[in-house]
């Protein structure tokens, strides 16, 4: 049977580790990358359907495009299109192949690949040189380097027939491994530290401490929702959103300037084990590297491990930041992480480098850890698979306050802006804002107001997308007006 293109057979191979697990282990997990696989598929809007047989799975799917996508699977070693489905006689096989593929290799070259497993009537030999003495009528063979390489596959008691093989990204099905949490903060470091964990079957939710408001928030939902979708069929990841104002609050009010930050991590630490308890999560996942920063010297590493009871896994342990970014890059989350700064509400002149793990708890008990386990309780929690787009726009452009700090764009015309303004706007005309807000300081944050909020929220988001905090005040400018009168009784 020559497949016709109304359904698309394929065959996918288990990576290698598969094959060398316990026979009860070994079924267990190939039955969790067929459930994985159909949640692919499924996700991809393709109806299919998955067999899994001991050595392989074979998958029905009504597009040729399906490969891509089950290729990204965990535990997938390689994908291939079957173009012929036949049962094992010789001469139809040599005939059908030849149909497929003279054709393509005509005035160029090919060779002919062949396995056969179980009983079989002929040898990989005798199709190797009926099948190649069919193509040599129409193109020279070259076995090391061939323009095509064509492969017939005898398996079950029938050959299957491909010419393309495309790599898998192997490891573990993810989830065979149980559940951890990892901290995830929306740079390079953090999501490739997740992807490593979810290659080794580790499912993963993710707890992020939120130091900077909702801008910084959604881009880290916008990194943490690649994961979830590109890299967690089988899967339901949670994102815990957590704030974490009140705690810095309170570390700034108690503990000495230069153990801010190891403190902080021991912090992050205490949220994402109250999270893990919740969910049953067996480990904390990190995206620390040595060396990198203060915070993660060897040494600090150590006073910040006494804050969690869990393992803490640190998969990027002995990589630099140009191998991370790297990965980054074939994850598919490196475009989102370099916009994403680095948001920190501490920063000490001198903080410490080497701290000994009494002085570090030391200070921290110093805390009043209420806050921090309120913060825990109270968190948002976003199911990152069923975010739509338009729920990474929406809730994350619009303020309805103005902070102490931000700086105020009068996105309105001359009159307008002479008429009224917000204490301390900067008149800017929209078109001049969108061509250069490039110039803007980052580190600030910037509030937006027009007539009906329409503009200044288009303008918000592209700045958002290229790394600034800015937000469109809701409402427009009879919002901010009543806002701005509010605050003026009250103040």
């Amino acid at each position: 049977m020559i497949d016709q293109g109304h359904t698309h057979l394929f065959l996918v191979r288990i990576a290698s580790e598969l094959a060398t697990k316990a026979r009860g282990t070994r079924r267990r997990f190939q039955q969790r990358l067929g459930r994985n696989l159909r949640d692919a598929l499924a996700s991809a809007g393709l109806d299919g359907r998955v067999e899994v047989k001991w050595s392989h799975l074979l998958v029905e799917a009504p597009a040729p495009d399906a490969a891509q996508h089950l290729a990204s699977v965990f535990g997938v070693s390689s994908v291939s299109r079957i173009e012929a489905r036949l049962p094992l006689d010789l001469d139809e096989i040599v005939r059908t192949g030849e149909v497929l593929w003279a054709g393509r290799v005509a005035g160029g070259s090919f060779a002919v690949r062949a396995r056969t497993t179980g009983a079989c009537p002929f040898s990989s030999r005798d199709v190797k040189i009926r099948l190649g003495a069919a193509l040599n009528r129409h193109a020279t063979v070259d076995l090391d380097d061939p323009d095509l390489a064509v492969t017939v596959d005898v398996r079950d008691g029938e050959a299957l027939l491909y010419s393309e093989k495309i790599p898998g990204v192997g490891g573990l099905p993810m989830g065979v491994e149980g559940r951890a949490v990892c901290l995830i903060s929306g740079g390079f470091d953090s999501a490739v530290a997740a992807w490593l964990l979810l290659k080794r079957g580790v499912a993963l939710d993710y707890v992020f401490c939120n130091l900077s408001g909702e801008a910084y928030e959604r881009a880290v939902v916008s990194v943490a929702k690649v994961l979830a979708d590109a890299w967690s069929c089988g899967d339901r990841p949670k994102m815990h959103v957590v704030d974490f104002g009140e705690p810095v609050a309170e570390l700034k009010r108690t503990v000495q300037p230069k153990y801010w930050q190891v403190v902080l991590k021991r912090l992050m630490y205490r949220a994402a084990e109250q999270v893990a308890a919740e969910i049953g999560a067996h480990a904390i996942v990190t995206g620390e590297s040595v060396g990198q920063v203060s915070s993660q010297t060897l040494a600090n590493l150590r006073a910040i491990d006494g804050a969690a009871t869990l393992p803490v896994l640190r998969p990027l342990v002995g990589l630099d930041k140009q191998e991370i970014i790297r990965r980054a890059e074939g994850i598919g989350t490196a475009v989102l992480s370099q916009h994403i700064r680095e948001y920190c509400a501490i920063l000490p002149d001198r903080p410490v480098t080497h701290a000994r793990p009494e002085a570090a708890a030391d200070e921290e008990s110093r805390i009043d850890l209420s806050a921090l386990e309120r913060s825990v309780v109270d968190r948002k929690v976003i199911d990152l698979r069923a975010l739509q787009a338009v729920d990474l726009v929406q809730p994350y452009i619009f303020a309805t306050t103005v902070p102490e700090t931000a700086a105020v764009f009068d996105c309105r015309d001359e009159s307008h802006y002479r008429e009224w303004h917000y204490p301390g706007a900067v008149r800017r005309d929209v078109d001049d804002l969108a061509a250069h807000f490039r110039q803007l300081d980052k580190a600030r944050a910037y509030v937006l107001y027009c007539p009906f909020g329409v503009q200044s929220a288009y303008l918000a988001e592209v700045m958002q997308r290229e790394g600034y905090e800015a937000y469109s005040f809701k409402g427009g400018t009879r919002a901010l007006m009543a806002y701005a009168r509010e605050r003026a009784r009250s103040g």
